[in-house]
């Protein structure tokens, strides 16, 4: 069984990868499509737009997130194309977490 850090290891290769093949500057799509693709040719579990759902007094919402990627039922990945990280990306994770 691989720990967070061996998945981790293959992820950051994988990203390594994906981003010296297709560069900066496209969707974030792009980026989650090639990115599952190396880390399931990597023999790794990877599941995609995996829902998390809202509650809201106890209540489950009929909306919910979906996070990028969940590899091996242990690490998300949520992908993001921007120049610079907003402290709405970092909250977006806790709230996955």
């Amino acid at each position: 069984m691989l720990t967070e850090n061996d998945i981790s290891y293959h992820i950051r290769g994988a990203i390594y990868d994906v981003y010296n093949a297709l560069g900066a500057g496209l969707l974030e799509s792009v980026y989650v499509t090639a990115l599952e693709w190396e880390l399931v040719n990597q023999g790794l579990r990877v599941k995609r737009e995996v829902p998390i759902p809202v509650y809201y007094k106890e209540v489950r919402m009929e909306l919910g997130f979906r996070l990028d990627l969940l590899v091996e039922e242990k690490v998300i990945i949520e992908v993001k194309s921007v120049e610079t990280l907003a402290g709405v990306h970092h909250k977006q994770i806790l709230t996955y977490l």
